[in-house]
């Protein structure tokens, strides 16, 4: 099954991907720390990902650490044609469970740098910010980040868990092309920010999009939807969310190639006028 039928979109204006993407995070092991415990088998859905369309597969220095990436650079490398591989820097891991922000310009330059080695790359063509450090002023990790873009070892700057008021912060220091908010039917708090990129063509890339499986669960109006649609509540919250902007990346992550096999036919689903409102009301 190719993900094509939910449309692209130009990250940047010259990065066109396919709406529905992959978030590489679950490839690591329990908790986001350490090795998966079958790695033929993450590397397999990872492989099972490109095979069913996907071409944005977003990943992060600090999911492992340093795991995704590795993995993501066995799997792929040398990348097929028209590949996006997003990552991230702007978190440290001292231990397992703990998330440090560190935005200063010399942390992300050698996040940067470990990022291009793990995935085997000359250039990365989307670098997120991922994080705002409260210790650090936004323009100064921008900043950075821009000197790695004019440096040529990234393509395009993005930003994460960002508010509106600090995504127009970091554009007046450089192109911010996407921002990656938790987003899905039942937590929507990055609605404005949703808007925003809408308005300004800049992409939102939707991580946990299914609220970590639950939505997936959910009764009600989203089981009597999918049921109507002869799909499960998981894909019609993800049709959901391609529906509700143009600018919408869902992100959905997955250990279980079934589970993957089953986000990505989201992407065919049509709803209507009438689920659109009844889901999202």
């Amino acid at each position: 099954m190719n993900n094509s039928n939910e449309g692209t979109f130009a990250i940047g204006g010259d990065l066109e991907v396919r709406r529905l993407g992959f978030g590489a995070m679950r490839v690591t092991g329990e908790g986001v720390w350490g090795e998966p415990k079958d790695t033929a088998a993450a590397i397999r859905l990872i492989r099972r990902s490109v095979e069913l369309g996907v071409n944005l597969i977003d990943t992060a220095d600090s999911y492992g650490p340093e795991v995704s990436e590795r993995l993501i650079a066995q799997a792929l490398a040398p990348y097929p044609r028209g590949i996006v591989i997003a990552t991230k820097g702007g978190y440290r891991r001292p231990g397992p469970g703990r998330w440090e922000p560190d935005g200063r310009p010399e942390h992300l330059r050698y996040a940067c740098e470990g990022s291009l080695r793990r995935l085997r790359l000359d250039r990365i063509d989307l670098y997120q910010f991922h994080v705002p450090d409260p210790r650090v002023p936004i323009e100064d990790s921008i900043g950075a980040l821009l000197e790695l873009r004019d440096a040529g070892k990234i393509r395009h700057i993005g930003v994460s868990n960002f508010s509106v008021a600090q995504v127009r912060r970091a554009r007046t220091i450089a192109p911010i092309v996407s921002v990656q908010n938790s987003y899905n039917l039942s937590e929507r708090s990055s609605d404005s920010v949703v808007e925003f990129c809408t308005r300004e063509r800049i992409g939102f890339i939707s991580y946990f999009p299914l609220a970590i499986g639950s939505l997936a669960r959910r009764r009600g109006s989203l089981k009597t939807i999918a049921e109507r649609n002869h799909a499960t509540p998981g894909q019609i919250a993800l049709a959901w969310l391609l529906r509700r902007s143009p600018v919408m990346l869902p992100i959905p992550g997955t250990s279980s190639i079934e589970h993957l096999e089953e986000n990505t036919k989201a992407a065919a689903i049509r709803l209507s006028d009438e689920d659109f409102r009844a889901i999202g009301g």
